[in-house]
């Protein structure tokens, strides 16, 4: 895709939709110029434009909800822009997981829907993580591991390594799934640790069993 391509208004800007790559959850829309999507594709992180304060900004560069662009494509009219993104955190500023929380039929805001395909959950417990380590909170298990340091997160992975192994010459499925969860969990964290997502894994486990 190349600028030229592209119909911008008359003002230089054109409606960029951000969608979640992995649960195809709608975050937000915003408004990009030329210069924010050369940022945006030269970076690897959306940047927008601000209409109300005339200026470019990085969405995430002071709340640490960055979001992170696995692809870019636009409409059959080329005035409107679908991007796709790994969020590290709620896209909009009030918190929600989404921009789009309030029903138009008169009835209360209502909380983001949970994910319910594996990779959308994958992405939800990552984004969750990744929350913890920026933010630290007390009393947060996840946090205690950040703070720990690197080498305390990848003890946890070798013990529960070997209590999953435990459970399969056990031959105890239940603690088998249990086990599982466990050793998937901690590696998240550790993959949260060096912010690589899990659909960077499942890309891949794709590319070798495609």
């Amino acid at each position: 895709m190349t600028e030229i391509n592209l119909k911008f208004d008359s003002k230089g800007l054109i409606p960029a939709v951000v969608q979640d790559s992995a649960s195809g959850r709608l975050l937000m829309v915003a408004w990009m110029n030329a210069e924010t999507l050369r940022l945006t594709r030269e970076t690897g992180f959306t940047h927008f434009y601000s209409r109300s304060r005339g200026q470019v900004w990085k969405k995430g560069e002071t709340s640490g909800n960055t979001q992170t662009v696995k692809e870019i494509f636009y409409d059959c009219d080329a005035d409107t822009l679908l991007i796709k993104v790994v969020p590290a955190g709620p896209a909009c500023h009030t918190g929600e997981e989404t921009c789009f929380f309030n029903r138009l039929d008169g009835g209360d805001a209502v909380s983001t829907p949970e994910p319910d395909d594996s990779e959308a959950v994958l992405s939800r417990i990552y984004q969750i993580i990744q929350q913890r380590k920026r933010e630290l909170p007390e009393g947060s298990y996840v946090a205690s591991l950040f703070k720990k340091g690197e080498s305390a997160i990848l003890k946890k992975i070798g013990e529960e390594s070997v209590e999953f192994v435990v459970g399969c010459k056990n031959a105890d499925r239940k603690e088998i799934v249990y086990e599982a969860a466990d050793l998937w969990f901690h590696s998240l964290v550790a993959m949260a640790q060096h912010d690589i997502a899990p659909e960077e894994i499942l890309a891949e486990l794709k590319r070798r069993f495609k």
